[in-house]
């Protein structure tokens, strides 16, 4: 059984595009998707530095086009989609609950009130790897920070002030690091509060389908049956903490024997492979990854 995931926020590098848009389809695509948003994906996809790209407005679209571009030239048809963060809406159009240029007009008003959000007051998250799951909320919560994502195979993601990370980075839980990350704000917290009135207009006023393939939530883990019902559970994850560690529960526990992560590819992999044993990974990195990933998919369809 097949999975496909789409990376979030934090997993994009500068230029990671550039093999991809020397493919005609692809590239036209991105084309598509950049009008429909309008940002140029092209440019922050191949020459933008990391800085620029760190950029929530810039990022969540870049991210979400690339997925959509990625899954579409793959030509694969998963059992089971899934997103992290911002890559729930790339799952939710693979899935088909979304038209491509319905999910970058929702992407681009997400970003852009998560951005603003961010502007309002100074925050941040810093990655816990190691420590045991309990020391690592404790420490967290005692810091001042939230448990913005769990994510599973030891690592869990802390947001809140840069004061409250501070602390927590230097009162770290027994046996854990902490790593600050390159994103602008303490997402999936109430310091993005300002981003849903805005979000949750645009949702209404989407036309939405039902999923086509099986596609699991952020907020627990379980698969949602109704297009409406997944849309509006986008918008409520911007304030509530990604439970990706609930998400790989359900994959493993509906079978699946390989996952494949879209463009940029090796963060949840990488997770995967501590945190679900036994199932094989696959990450698209590149243009060059595709034919492999089509024999990998071919091989647990």
């Amino acid at each position: 059984m097949l999975a496909i995931t789409c990376p979030g926020q934090g997993a994009q590098k500068t230029g990671f595009l550039s093999s991809f848009l020397e493919l005609d389809a692809f590239s036209a695509q991105i084309d598509e998707l950049s009008t429909a948003s309008g940002i140029d994906l092209r440019l922050h996809g191949t020459e933008s530095d990391d800085e620029t790209i760190k950029d929530t407005a810039v990022a969540q679209p870049l991210l979400v086009a690339s997925a959509i571009a990625c899954a579409a030239d793959l030509g694969v048809i998963p059992a089971i989609v899934a997103g992290h963060s911002v890559g729930e809406i790339a799952a939710a159009q693979i899935a088909g609950i979304f038209a491509p240029a319905d999910a970058m007009a929702f992407v681009k008003v997400r970003a852009d009130g998560m951005a603003a959000a961010a502007a309002a007051t100074p925050t941040g998250m810093s990655a816990v790897v190691g420590g045991q799951p309990d020391d690592v909320l404790a420490a967290i919560e005692t810091a001042g920070a939230s448990p913005a994502n769990v994510n599973g195979g030891g690592q869990t993601v802390a947001a809140g002030s840069l004061e409250a990370l501070e602390a927590l980075a230097e009162n770290p839980p027994e046996r854990a690091r902490v790593i600050p990350l390159a994103v602008a704000g303490a997402f999936h917290t109430e310091f993005m509060a300002a981003a849903t009135a805005e979000l949750a207009a645009a949702a209404s006023a989407m036309e939405v389908s039902d999923p086509a393939a099986s596609i699991l939530s952020n907020s627990d883990g379980t698969a949602v049956e109704t297009g409406r019902e997944y849309v509006d559970r986008l918008v409520r994850q911007v304030t509530n903490p990604v439970r990706w560690d609930l998400c790989q529960e359900s994959l493993l526990n509906s079978g699946v024997t390989g996952m494949i992560e879209l463009v940029p590819g090796g963060t949840l992999t990488g997770i995967a492979r501590r945190a679900m044993k036994g199932v094989e990974t696959f990450a698209i990195k590149s243009a060059a990854d595709l034919d492999g990933a089509r024999e990998f998919a071919a091989a647990h369809a």
